[in-house]
């Protein structure tokens, strides 16, 4: 137990080090349900934030309704844009299945259309010539296909959750001004060492100009250096690199369309993949490659090939991934939240997700352990295991391309590096009778529901061959996807073009 508690059971200090995105999530998070704990966020001013454009899943929405800000109150600050999902385009070679898009959730696909997916799903694995690709079975899908924001009127009666697309350095200076209205403080320094005390825990941190802050709690946001939990305490790290080869991003902005997308675009390249991420002033794109397969700078040419930017003299900017997680995100006085406790590359934007989980997660755990670290280990085991699921998850993007036009593609089809989870599902994709029901049963759905394992495999065209003895009334399958179609369309006379929506 912390020494020094506060009659509600919670610490009378913490510091957070480190500022960006998760320490400014953690700080308004703490400072909105911690009242009457002292909280200090110590930055260094020789660290900046990239401030690319980057997307958010739907917790983004929830870290925000949990802190009382609306969608008015800080999108406009931070260029923001609304999400609907991503279009992953190229990743598959197969005839119809060269694009697809997964949705985020609306109430209406499990209601109304998800049933008749999986029933498709189950017939094309038969080799029947059905319709099993994942574009004509989703609200949010239609809404992106036709550039549709995703508040409906008030009049819908079916909720849709929804994503963003933001500047990531304006998004971090919004959370810092907002945590230090609810009483955070803030400071800069550049942290020389950790200091722990007798029984191995970190008893004050010590600044390059002498100083020192002591606290009953440190919460570690230092980024790839992981400055308390690895460096300082020891914890221990697991890298992804057998798993996920991508360690390397080009990034470069381009002019902003007139007509600004809802969705988030992750294009198949040479050795990787491209995002673009429409902002309010810009597009934000990147590549994401393996060093291995292609260097810096021909990766930087295919991007500016691939944007038509080839003559133009913007600057592009290099990153380095380091991609895996800490086995420990919370050991002794101490909490790891975003790069430092871990990175799976940001195909997904998890990245947020993942540190609100982590800091939402732990002070309920540490709530109810009554200021110990009782449910340290359960915490922990919860954490992990949201990485490792999101992980496989996009593992199985590249498990499944279907190309063979590079090596790198070819060797990703034939790393066999994965998780027994993951090979669980993709037995039980070409095996079970009810997909979905089985994941279920086996308990392996992890950070993802099954829908969403179901549009990544079907939406690459994973099916066996076509029979074509096997017959169907094919008047009836059509009438059927018609009418799906239709209530989806009628669906969206519920929608605001996006630009209405962010009144531009």
């Amino acid at each position: 137990m912390l020494n020094n508690l506060n009659k509600d059971g919670k610490p009378k200090k913490i510091v957070i080090v480190g500022g960006g995105t998760a320490g400014w999530i953690a700080a308004n998070l703490l400072a909105c349900k911690w009242k009457n704990t002292d909280i200090c966020l110590v930055e260094s001013k020789e660290i900046g934030i990239i401030g690319v454009g980057e997307g958010s899943t739907p917790h983004l929405k929830l870290f925000f309704d949990a802190i009382e800000v609306t969608d008015s109150e800080w999108m406009p600050h931070c260029n923001a844009t609304y999400k609907t999902g991503i279009t992953f385009d190229k990743w598959s070679s197969i005839e119809g299945f060269e694009s697809y898009f997964h949705p985020f959730a609306a109430q209406t696909d499990d209601i109304f259309t998800v049933p008749h997916f999986y029933k498709n799903i189950q017939a094309r694995m038969q080799g029947y010539n059905v319709n099993a690709h994942p574009d004509p079975y989703f609200l949010e899908t239609y809404l992106s296909q036709n550039n549709l924001g995703p508040l409906p009127d008030e009049c819908f009666p079916f909720g849709v959750a929804y994503g963003y697309h933001f500047d990531s350095a304006l998004l971090g200076k919004f959370l810092a001004e907002n945590a230090q209205k609810k009483r955070v403080k803030r400071s800069y320094g550049t942290v020389e060492d950790v200091l722990l005390n007798k029984e191995g825990n970190i008893s004050c941190i010590k600044l390059i100009d002498g100083s020192q802050l002591d606290a009953d709690f440190f919460i570690d946001c230092t980024g790839f250096n992981s400055l308390l939990m690895k460096k300082a305490l020891k914890v221990n790290y697991k890298s992804f690199q057998d798993n996920l080869f991508n360690n390397a991003a080009v990034v470069i902005p381009s002019e902003i369309s007139k007509t600004l997308p809802v969705e988030t675009k992750s294009t198949a390249l040479s050795n990787g993949w491209a995002w673009k991420i429409p902002l309010r002033d810009r597009f934000g794109n990147g590549y994401v490659y393996s060093d291995d397969h292609i260097d810096a700078d021909h990766a930087e040419t295919e991007l500016r090939q691939h944007l038509g930017l080839l003559e133009s003299d913007i600057e592009a900017r290099h990153l380095h991934m380091k991609v895996g997680r800490v086995e420990k995100h919370w050991h002794k006085n101490c909490l790891a939240v975003g790069l430092s406790q871990g990175f799976i590359e940001p195909l997904e934007a998890t990245a947020i997700a993942l540190s609100f989980n982590t800091i939402a997660q732990f002070m309920q755990y540490f709530q109810e352990g009554k200021g110990t670290n009782k449910f340290e280990d359960e915490f922990n085991t919860d954490i992990n295991a949201r990485f490792d699921g999101i992980r496989d998850y996009i593992v199985c993007h590249y498990k499944v391309n279907q190309r063979s036009d590079t090596e790198y593609w070819q060797d990703n089809a034939v790393n066999n590096n994965i998780s027994e989870n993951l090979n669980k599902i993709l037995t039980l994709w070409k095996n079970s009778q009810d997909f979905a029901g089985d994941m279920l049963k086996y308990k392996l759905t992890g950070s993802y529901q099954p829908k969403s394992w179901a549009c990544l495999l079907a939406g690459n065209g994973v099916f066996p061959k076509i029979n074509t003895d096997q017959a169907i009334d094919y008047s009836f399958h059509q009438q059927e996807v018609d009418g799906l179609y239709d209530f989806i369309r009628r669906c969206g006379l519920n929608f605001k073009k996006h630009n209405d929506l962010l009144k531009l």
